[in-house]
């Protein structure tokens, strides 16, 4: 007789059609999850359409965002008393006091992955309620360690934490990607191209990087050119943006307005074909106390198709990058070295499967092992 399987619930408001790095990871992560448990879905509107085959997915409007945490907790609450799951699981901080309250009603056990910002949002009402319930979470799973910290640092127990760092696809080469690419976005064959993609915020450091350390690349390789793939969050916890329009006037004020475009969004071959079509990934955080970078996934989806990052060394970003192997790290708001670090790995780039062999470590079947360790 086959042993029965433990049923799950997930509380997400990030998932499809939203399709930014939380949506991808929320995705991937039901898709591993339904590998080992059976498992509900308490997600936004839309989100039954991307749901892997066999879960059950309990709709609510997305906004306003009061409208949505009252109708998820409601169905929360409801589905755990029916269903009777074993683990309840916050997609993040925002949905942990749903998952506890869940949680509670049918005695199972709460679980929340956190990804940075939502440890430590300066919001007084955010800080007054969210934060205890993440205390009184049975399991926090953190996506990188500087975000365990932040985890440690608001009284979690250190015996309750553990690190599942967000996983990758890792795609086939493709050797007609980069040409293709170039040809669509009338990018000269052999100019050196920089890559940015992720959502604008100011986190993302775009403005100063284009005003800061852009000129100094540009003055030695003048053929250069920064593409900017990604657009404001519609959706983010406490966000700040810088607007392409802002960037791009930053990068004429600073003299290397043509050395900039800016694609908007893409996804899928899209996007795989940027990654493969450039030269070097960019990824230029600024080291905010109250908008920590959690992670950097985009720096192991580029490291994925061989790309190599050059970013700053802050938050989770340093468990992103791997210096020398997948690319190089810099200290936080030295737009020297950055400007620098660009130039000898354009130089000499890093092996591409060096870069991959890195990735290989974050592919996403590990990090569902991984997760189903740490709840269980």
């Amino acid at each position: 007789m086959t042993e029965k399987r433990k049923k799950l619930i997930h509380i997400t408001r990030n998932f499809p059609p939203l399709w930014g790095g939380m949506e991808r990871l929320n995705c991937h992560l039901v898709e591993e999850l339904v590998k080992t448990f059976s498992v509900k879905m308490i997600a936004p509107k839309g989100a039954a359409t991307y749901a892997p085959s066999g879960v059950d997915v309990r709709e609510i409007p997305l906004k306003p965002l009061e409208r949505f945490l009252l109708g998820a907790a409601w169905a929360a609450v409801s589905e755990a008393r029916a269903f009777q799951p074993q683990i309840i699981l916050a997609g993040s901080g925002l949905t942990a006091p749903l998952a506890l309250l869940a949680a509670r009603a049918c005695r199972a056990r709460a679980a929340a992955y956190v990804h940075g910002l939502d440890v430590v949002v300066p919001h007084p009402v955010y800080r007054a309620l969210w934060l205890p319930a993440l205390r009184q979470m049975d399991r926090v799973i953190a996506n990188s360690s500087p975000t365990a910290q932040l985890v440690h640092g608001i009284g979690v127990a250190a015996e309750k934490i553990a690190i599942v760092h967000p996983g990758v696809d890792i795609p086939e080469s493709d050797a007609t990607a980069c040409a293709r690419f170039r040809q669509r976005w009338q990018l000269a064959p052999h100019a050196p191209v920089l890559l940015s993609v992720g959502r604008l915020t100011a986190r993302k450091g775009l403005c100063e990087f284009v005003r800061e350390v852009l000129p100094r690349i540009v003055s030695a390789r003048p053929d250069v050119v920064l593409v900017i793939v990604g657009d404001v969050p519609r959706q983010a916890l406490h966000a700040q943006v810088q607007t392409p329009q802002s960037i791009l006037a930053a990068a004429r004020s600073a003299g290397v307005g043509a050395n900039v475009r800016w694609l908007g969004v893409l996804f899928g071959q899209d996007l795989a074909d940027a990654y493969f079509g450039a030269d070097l990934h960019v990824f230029p955080v600024r080291e905010i106390p109250a908008d920590p970078e959690g992670f950097g996934m985009v720096a192991v989806e580029a490291a994925a198709h061989g790309l190599a990052t050059v970013a700053y060394a802050t938050g989770g970003v340093v468990d992103a990058v791997a210096d020398g192997e997948s690319g190089k790290l810099v200290k936080a708001g030295d737009a020297e070295a950055f400007a620098r670090a660009v130039l000898a790995l354009l130089h000499a780039p890093l092996a591409a499967e060096r870069c991959r062999a890195f990735a290989r470590r974050f592919a996403w079947p590990d990090f569902g092992q991984q997760i189903e360790r740490a709840l269980c």
